[in-house]
């Protein structure tokens, strides 16, 4: 079962994340998710950000946050968390988050929230995370603990979730075990076409001087060239990481089985390019997810 050349099929969850993403990730573009957050209590858009992604964890501190999304520059981290639990609670800001998941879904689905393929993709999407572990997946736990919604779309949703904070949980530790920290990721991202540094940087709070202190040992490991440029060494780091991280999502798709996994593509991959088509998720974006 997903086996290709005798090894298994790495773009079995290659393409699940492709399909899934965007059906997750349009909260942390809709404006719904602004207003929800807003009306918890919360500040601006990134202490939002981070408050309510990290919610299922408890009111942590910024250390723990930093941790587990990886990525993030502390300070930018700290200037969010601890200060939103002041202003709200993880309760509070999950409970808006589900709601603004609800409406922003229902205005770029439209009537389609109400289909038996979407209430078939949930369940299969839902079946899924079944074979998901928690150990070794902080934040994939975290949110395991959360009561599932009751309606389909919202199933779906909070199902495309899970999956993701597995996968990326996954991802940091292909990261750590090949000895690239947070800014590295990224430009090592940018440095075989993956993504531009202005759109990531900005958004991940890296100074220049980081970005380039970052480059400087990359290049003293032989990462990158002058330009910025994968070398031959750069290139296969970044495919081993992407390879391990994709072996790493694996268990959810193999527990569900070939069948019903095409089944759910299928019914799913419809649903994410019309989030896109409705600029529920921009092309290019921050995540480096490419269209479903």
């Amino acid at each position: 079962m997903f086996i290709a050349n005798d090894q298994p099929d790495l773009s079995v969850a290659r393409t699940a994340w492709a399909v899934l993403e965007p059906y997750n990730a349009m909260i942390y573009f809709a404006p719904e998710a602004r207003e929800a957050y807003k009306e918890a209590g919360l500040k601006g858009f990134w202490m939002g950000y981070f408050a309510s992604r990290a919610a299922p964890l408890g009111a942590v501190s910024a250390s723990i946050v930093t941790a587990t999304f990886y990525n993030f520059h502390p300070r930018m981290v700290a200037r969010a968390i601890p200060d939103a639990w002041k202003f709200s609670t993880p309760e509070r800001v999950w409970s808006a988050r589900v709601r603004a998941a609800d409406k922003a879904l229902r205005r770029l689905l439209g009537e389609s929230i109400a289909s038996p393929e979407l209430a078939e993709a949930a369940e299969l999407a839902r079946e899924a995370v079944v074979g998901c572990s928690v150990i070794g997946r902080t934040l994939f736990a975290a949110y395991s603990d959360m009561k599932w919604p009751e309606e389909p779309h919202l199933v779906l949703w909070h199902a495309a979730t899970l999956l993701r904070e597995y996968r990326g949980d996954g991802h940091i530790v292909a990261l750590l075990g090949e000895g690239i920290d947070g800014c590295e990721a990224h430009v090592l991202q940018g440095s075989v076409g993956n993504i531009a540094r202005e759109a990531i940087q900005p958004h991940r709070g890296w100074s220049d001087e980081d970005w380039q202190a970052a480059e400087h040992r990359m290049r003293r490991r032989g990462l990158i060239d002058e330009e910025g440029r994968a070398t031959a060494s750069g290139t296969a780091l970044h495919r081993a990481i992407e390879d391990r991280t994709d072996w790493l999502a694996l268990p959810p798709w193999q527990h569900l089985g070939e069948e019903k996994y095409k089944r759910l593509i299928e019914l799913v991959r419809p649903l994410s390019t019309r989030i896109v088509d409705q600029s529920g998720v921009p092309m290019p974006n921050p995540m480096g997810s490419p269209r479903p």
